[in-house]
């Protein structure tokens, strides 16, 4: 969530500047933690900075230290977020900034108390992840125009993203040296820079080496003397300037609009679709975990409510009584 986005509350004029400051530095140097520290994700940066800079004002307007709160001024703060009618995984997520930061604050002795230890994450209604369906992955799948260079380029990227379940940052990410062709493997670098190695199926393998084979060269070659500088990224622009995140971001909403899909469905829904697949055709939800880089189990097991029929063929096969 963007920092324009805050609560409102009474406008009080500040008292403490100072206070201000100092909140506002300790964010800056919050910021960089995750980033360098924890190898946090420019977006997930931008999320908590964001969410601390709305506590901060929230603070300025209401004549309060941001470092110095009572378990109860927090308590009031989320109070506004709810009466402003924010989403309650909106609150959760302000409050697990705040957590973050306050967990960070004691270590590095800017606070005596880490005073949002204490307060409970909100209930949040469930919401099972999206999926794109079999029919919708083949238009998906068929959308590119493999005539032209960036055509094969943006299916090497979808089969990519169908057959290995990354985020579109780790999809970014990807080099030339991140492909192992002899165990057809592809080395992704997930959050907090875990890296996990997947294994790539035949038909996305194939397209990946029709991209290299010819495309990806002739692509990188716009940049002219500079593509020596780009030479090791994956995914190439018409310009031969490295793809980021949001340049493949724009090239699947184009391709989805192009195979009809829902307007809803996003690059993470190939996430979903990944290990939800993998579930209904019999994969563990340990391999799935490890194939998906999720820290816990429990994360994974969300897909397991989108393969009821999966889950009644284990019943059938395993109990005494099936």
């Amino acid at each position: 969530m963007s920092s324009d986005a805050r609560p409102s509350s009474p406008v009080a004029t500040s008292t403490h500047d100072a206070a201000d400051d100092d909140a506002m530095i300790a964010i800056d140097r919050f910021a960089c933690f995750l980033s360098q520290m924890e190898g946090a994700s420019p977006q997930t940066v931008r999320a908590y900075r964001g969410h601390l800079e709305a506590y901060a004002s929230w603070a300025r307007r209401t004549d309060r230290d941001a470092l110095h709160v009572s378990v109860q001024d927090l308590r009031r703060y989320l109070a506004e977020l709810k009466m402003a009618r924010y989403a309650p995984r909106t609150v959760a997520s302000h409050l697990s900034a705040i957590r973050s930061f306050f967990r960070w604050a004691l270590v590095e002795e800017l606070v005596d108390t880490d005073v949002a230890s204490t307060i409970q994450t909100p209930k949040t209604p469930g919401s099972l992840p999206s999926t794109v369906s079999h029919e919708e992955m083949k238009r998906l799948l068929e959308a590119p125009d493999l005539t032209c260079d960036d055509g094969v380029r943006d299916r090497a990227m979808l089969e990519l993203f169908y057959a290995t379940g990354a985020r579109i940052s780790e999809l970014a990410g990807l080099r030339l040296n991140s492909f192992a062709p002899a165990e057809r493997t592809v080395r992704l670098l997930g959050k907090g820079s875990k890296e996990r190695i997947v294994p790539v199926y035949r038909r996305a393998w194939s397209a990946l080496e029709g991209y290299l084979d010819g495309p990806r060269g002739r692509l990188l070659a716009a940049a002219g003397d500079a593509a020596s500088t780009q030479a090791q990224s994956l995914f190439i622009s018409r310009r031969g300037k490295p793809m980021n995140a949001d340049a493949l971001r724009y090239r699947f909403r184009v391709l989805a609009r192009k195979a009809g899909l829902p307007s809803d469905i996003t690059p993470h829904t190939m996430r979903h679709t990944f290990a939800t697949d993998l579930l209904q055709g019999g994969a563990d939800l340990r391999s799935v975990q490890e194939l998906l880089g999720h820290a816990s189990l429990s994360t994974t097991q969300l897909y397991t409510h989108l393969t009821p029929e999966r889950l009644k063929n284990a019943v059938h096969q395993a109990h005494p009584r099936g």
